[in-house]
């Protein structure tokens, strides 16, 4: 029995030094001067190279068989139009279906259908913002009478948010700094960093029927430029 309790002291004496070696390995230094917490924000600017346009029809007919037909139609139409323009049909993406009754609504009178409204709306993609002008007056001449956007995106940012993240850890950096100067003090090491925000999408445009302005002239889409930026926390001990 002495022969068994004797190896298994030996270990239990070679693990607690194992394990309190462990703690040791994690045990996180206080601070011993004082803390300064830092927000910063790096900004870059892209030229958008995506442009998202809701378009469709909307159809009104005696019967809800006529106003779906119709529309239907209609619908065929935009999307050959589409793929003659040559956007791929993973960029086309349908956003809404409906079909809704109308009625007159006279005074002291029970409401009277008048017919019924179908509408067919679908989220393209444009990958030539350069063409998206004139795919649309396209799409008007082929029946689409709704239209919404454009909303401009950058297809792939995270090279110009990696961009936007260095810019903001490197003004962290020279603002804590500034404080320690100011304070007669130095930066003696970071505490903590932590990343918050991204880049915001302009609204779109209200929607609106294109069709006059089809006739008059060609439509243009201007991209213009994109800000995109990111903000950091940073926490500094100064000495």
């Amino acid at each position: 029995m002495k022969n068994v309790i004797l190896p298994l002291l030996a270990a239990a004496a070679l693990t607690v030094p194992a394990a309190a070696s462990a703690q040791a390995a994690v045990q996180v230094q206080p601070i011993s001067g004082t803390r300064l917490d830092i927000s910063a924000t790096g900004e870059v600017t892209r030229v958008p190279d995506v442009a998202i346009i809701s378009t469709g029809v909307v159809t009104r007919a005696a019967t809800a068989s006529a106003a779906i037909q119709q529309n239907a139609n209609r619908m065929e139409r935009v999307r050959a139009s589409l793929r003659r323009a040559g956007i791929a049909d993973k960029d086309i993406q349908t956003s809404s279906l409906s079909l809704n009754p109308e009625y007159v609504y006279e005074q002291n009178q029970a409401p009277k259908l008048t017919g019924y409204q179908a509408s067919n709306q679908v989220s393209v993609r444009f990958r030539d913002i350069g063409e998206t002008g004139k795919i649309l007056d396209a799409l008007v001449a082929e029946g689409a009478n709704q239209i919404s956007g454009p909303s401009l995106t950058i297809d792939k940012p995270e090279a110009a948010l990696d961009e936007a993240r260095l810019k903001a850890i490197a003004a962290g950096r020279a603002r804590a700094e500034l404080y320690a100067r100011g304070l007669g003090m130095r930066v003696t090491r970071l505490l903590s960093v932590s990343e918050s925000g991204g880049y915001a999408v302009p609204p779109p445009m209200p929607m609106y029927a294109r069709a006059e302005m089809a006739s008059d002239a060609s439509t243009k889409i201007d991209a213009g430029e994109q800000k995109l930026s990111v903000s950091v926390s940073m926490s500094f001990e100064l000495q």
